[in-house]
């Protein structure tokens, strides 16, 4: 099937967090992680029939459901799961801070690597924990970890979870089984557990590889059962489906007491009900929403080449970071001369462009800006212009 991803949609009107977000009709959005595409038609199709129904009272989540995520991830990424560990939610952000309460207590650290989702820093402090920050190594136009550090950071007493982005936002970096098994062995060593953030999991460009950290569980030997029980992943199609207003996410844990205790946080905080229509998207989204996944992917890596050869024409003095995998390219504007708040609002006072500052990711994002390329080409382009003639006239 063919699939129009040029299609320019008018998102204004419909309470779009994205779109709705000021009332200057001239701003162009390229700053929140939803994307201007419709999503799969499997999926609306699946929703139509839900409402043609008519009655939207409360919802059983059915073994249908469990079967399309646990047969998903064995199909695409070779991950075997059982229906008994994962647990239903919301959203991700409620999963992580859910997954947070359960495992630690007020005052202990949480570990991340920055620059990092903003989420994260949020859910970190409404727990009453605090932030222990491992900065990735900027170079050569991508990012990697410096293990080093990373290794004093969990040895702290205080830190009990590491809250792992994989693939990482904003860094568009796809971890590799070798980062991903250093990082389990200073986890285990230390006896920090994992928190993984898999969100983006479907969006990861060739030749690279999304591995679910869990998954690693057999290259730990004798040690495998410690480490599944030292790991919590947390996915939802809401990312590559475009579905984040539907609010479905789960958490997959094989270890039955620690499923347990973030069982018992998700009703605490009352993330326990899932409304139908989510359902159904992730239903649909994993039974039969790959062809399109895989058209949405070869749509936005050209997106990406093409603003990688805009730069290159037109921007040279800007250096954009390589993306593995997600559709947020990270962009390094430190020759501008000016902090990454001062330019994200300029680019919206001064030619409508609207972009995240680095520093939504911490102290290390200073000086970048994230763009978010899920748009149609022409839209994109469109940006790119505002983004050109507003560093030409500096």
């Amino acid at each position: 099937m063919i699939y129009d991803f040029d299609e320019l949609i008018s998102r204004r009107g419909t309470n779009s967090y994205k779109w709705d977000g000021t009332d200057d009709d001239s701003v162009l959005p390229l700053w929140v992680a939803d994307m201007d595409f419709r999503t799969a038609p499997v999926i609306t199709e699946a929703l139509r029939k839900r409402v043609e129904h008519g009655i939207f009272g409360y919802t059983r989540v059915p073994d249908a459901y469990y079967d399309a995520v646990t047969s998903w991830f064995a199909r695409r990424h070779g991950w075997q799961t059982e229906r008994e560990w994962i647990v239903y939610t919301s959203g991700v952000v409620p999963a992580l801070s859910a997954v947070i309460k359960a495992l630690t207590s007020p005052g202990d650290g949480v570990l991340v690597q920055t620059p990092v989702y903003n989420c994260f820093f949020s859910s970190i402090r409404n727990n009453g924990c605090d932030i222990v920050e491992s900065a990735l190594i900027y170079g050569d136009s991508t990012y990697r970890i410096d293990f080093d550090d990373l290794e004093r950071k969990a040895s702290m007493p205080n830190v009990k979870l590491m809250l792992l982005c994989n693939p990482h936002n904003p860094a568009g970096r796809v971890w590799t089984r070798d980062e991903l098994i250093r990082i389990g062995k200073i986890c285990l060593r230390n006896g920090v557990r994992v928190v993984a953030d898999e969100i983006h999991c479907e969006l990861v460009f060739s030749p690279h590889r999304y591995i679910p950290f869990a998954s690693l569980a057999s290259d730990f030997g004798i040690h495998s059962g410690a480490f599944l029980a030292n790991t919590v992943t947390c996915v939802s199609p809401s990312k590559a489906f475009n579905i984040a207003g539907l609010q479905i996410a789960n958490i997959i844990v094989a270890d039955e007491d620690v499923r347990r205790r973030i069982d018992r946080a998700i009703n605490d905080n009352e993330v326990c009900d899932v409304n139908p229509f989510g359902v159904e998207a992730l239903i649909a989204a994993y039974n039969g929403g790959e062809d399109w996944l895989e058209a949405l992917k070869a749509y936005l890596y050209d997106n990406y080449r093409c603003l990688c050869g805009y730069f290159a024409g037109h921007l040279p003095q800007l250096e954009v970071a390589r993306l593995e995998g997600t559709y947020l390219v990270w962009v390094d504007c430190r020759r501008l001369g000016m902090t990454s708040d001062e330019l994200c609002r300029r680019l919206l006072s001064d030619c409508g462009l609207w972009l995240n500052e680095g520093t939504m990711y911490g102290d290390a994002g200073e000086g970048f800006v994230r763009i978010n390329i899920a748009c149609p080409r022409s839209r994109l382009i469109e940006a790119l212009d505002r983004l050109a003639g507003f560093v030409d006239n500096l």
